[in-house]
């Protein structure tokens, strides 16, 4: 029986919604808070403390946040058929829990001769970092995906109040995302990388455990559909439970040398600007031409010209999403990197950290998304909503202008050399309004385009090729990997020489990808009718 079908029971309410949606709401904001206040600071991390040059540094930025939006897939799977939503949430924020504070253990940096040369690094502090990175990436999978299904279940299936639920919950994603960045990024820089790591990891601690004592007000709604078999014992005495465990600690081993893993072959070398592939990358390659294969099949399998249509439709803005995130991540690659080496951070007397330059993203969401869902509904009551690949297509364009800005900041410089802080401010707005326009719009479009009978595979689909974005923004991003100088050092100077024509790049990229998507739009919108 689908939960949501009968009525739910009560544990009472506040601010007329149940309380199990506020348990849930601060639980995904301390995830949220863990997982992009290290993020904020990771490739600050590898590049300052343990002496990454930056195009290993980008590539494992990229590899490591592909793999934990992709790792939801198997998570959600294996609540929905075995574990329950609760269990997996507990597992997946104990994990998330061990590898933050796994990433407080920072070991010694990296030593460096009198003449700036690389002497050696703390190969055991990096092996703690790969194996922590490891954890946080399955838990996310398992805590991620369950903790919004369990929103969804705490409602009836005809209650109007499940999307003010979910705009509350998807609140806490972003003041998770915003407190994170200014306050991690802070503590992280100004007093050590094992401080801010450590917080980030507490806060975790202080997410799951409010999760774990507020369980009665979940309902029953987030607990095992079959208790019984989950409790049989299954392999050697252990029950099917422990399995799973046993098996995601296995994953997080192999996931542990994923991370460090890369293919030495010349051609795919070349392919990728004469930078090794990791293994990640090529496993991504072959998925993505499966989905492609799997897609085509379906489309000859009986459907009608237009659920066809909506199909081909929907298989478009999945695609083009997967290059709209690529650009979009570069702000914890390039972005940041640009904040720290080459960019006056002050503003009314305030010195920003690179990191905490991340909060600007966020804060904007918070601003922007009740404007947008204002907008909507009034464009579409005077006929002027566009379609969504219209709506795509403008986000490709706003992520290719706020690179656009940057390009131009780059030769607005002041009498150090530097960059004003508030150009980046304003390619935050301009980014931020082509994500206002792209991503809950897409999830509305998997639900509206895809055929009823496969809906799931496809919103699982659309985050893989989420994961997919990060592994293209690692790419793109070695592109504006700098060589320092014999000492070791990079100067404002040999930075802003190398981010102009890599932001102008970008920037073309999004504009023009964004352009052939408008000439597209009437074409898929024909398809749908």
């Amino acid at each position: 029986m689908n939960p949501t079908s009968a009525p739910v029971p009560s544990t009472g309410e506040w601010l007329g919604h149940p309380k199990g949606l506020f348990v849930c709401f601060a639980t995904e904001m301390w995830e949220r808070f863990a997982f992009y206040g290290m993020k904020a600071l990771l490739m600050l991390y590898l590049v300052k403390h343990h002496a990454f040059n930056d195009a290993d540094g980008y590539i494992l930025l990229g590899t490591y946040a592909g793999l934990a939006y992709a790792l939801p897939l198997l998570g959600g799977l294996l609540a929905d058929r075995y574990l329950g939503m609760r269990k997996a949430v507990v597992f997946g924020g104990l994990l998330l829990v061990l590898g933050q504070l796994g990433m407080a253990w920072t070991g010694e940096p990296a030593s460096r001769a009198g003449d700036g040369s690389m002497l050696g690094q703390d190969g055991l502090a990096i092996q703690i970092m790969y194996a922590s990175l490891a954890l946080i990436a399955v838990g996310v999978g398992f805590l991620k995906p369950n903790i919004s299904t369990i929103v969804g279940r705490l409602y009836a299936e005809n209650d109007a109040r499940r999307d003010s639920a979910f705009s509350i919950f998807y609140m806490g994603i972003n003041v998770g995302a915003f407190l994170s960045s200014l306050i991690v990024g802070y503590i992280g820089e100004t007093f050590g990388w094992g401080y801010g790591f450590g917080l980030a990891g507490v806060m975790m601690a202080a997410g799951l455990l409010q999760f774990i004592v507020g369980k009665k007000h979940l309902l029953g709604q987030a607990e095992p559909a079959d208790a019984a078999m989950l409790a049989r014992p299954v392999l050697a005495g252990l029950s099917r439970e422990w399995v799973i465990y046993t098996g995601a600690m296995v994953l997080v081993a192999v996931v542990w040398q994923v991370l460090q893993t890369k293919i030495d072959f010349e051609p795919l070398s070349k392919l990728a600007g004469g930078h090794q592939v990791t293994l990640t990358e090529v496993v991504a390659v072959v998925a993505g031409i499966g989905l492609y294969i799997w897609f085509t099949l379906l489309m000859f399998s009986g459907i009608d010209r237009v659920a066809r249509g909506k199909m081909i439709m929907l298989l478009a803005l999945t695609t083009v999403s997967a290059l709209f995130w690529g650009l979009y991540e570069q702000t914890y690659g390039p972005w940041v990197t640009m904040a720290e080496r080459a960019m006056d951070r002050s503003t009314f007397g305030i010195e920003w950290t690179a990191g905490q330059t991340t909060a600007i993203g966020a804060l904007c969401v918070i601003a922007f998304s009740p404007v947008f869902a204002w907008l909507w509904p009034r464009l579409d009551a005077r006929g002027w909503n566009p379609s969504y690949p219209a709506k795509f297509a403008w986000a490709l364009v706003l992520c290719g202008l706020s690179f656009g800005v940057l390009a131009f900041a780059t030769t607005q410089t002041n009498e150090a050399g530097l960059v004003s802080l508030w150009w980046m401010i304003l390619a935050y707005v301009v980014l931020v309004l082509g994500e206002m326009v792209l991503s809950p719009i897409g999830l509305a479009a998997v639900t509206a385009l895809s055929l009823p009978r496969v809906v799931g595979l496809m919103m699982g689909a659309w985050f893989l090729f989420s994961a997919f974005g990060e592994m293209i923004a690692g790419r793109f991003a070695t592109f504006a990997a700098i060589e320092p100088a014999a000492d070791g050092s990079i100067t404002p100077a040999m930075a802003l020489g190398v981010y102009a024509p890599f932001f102008t790049q970008m920037m073309w990229i999004g504009v023009i990808a964004g352009g052939l998507m408008f000439l597209a739009t009437p074409l898929l919108n024909r398809l749908t009718r």
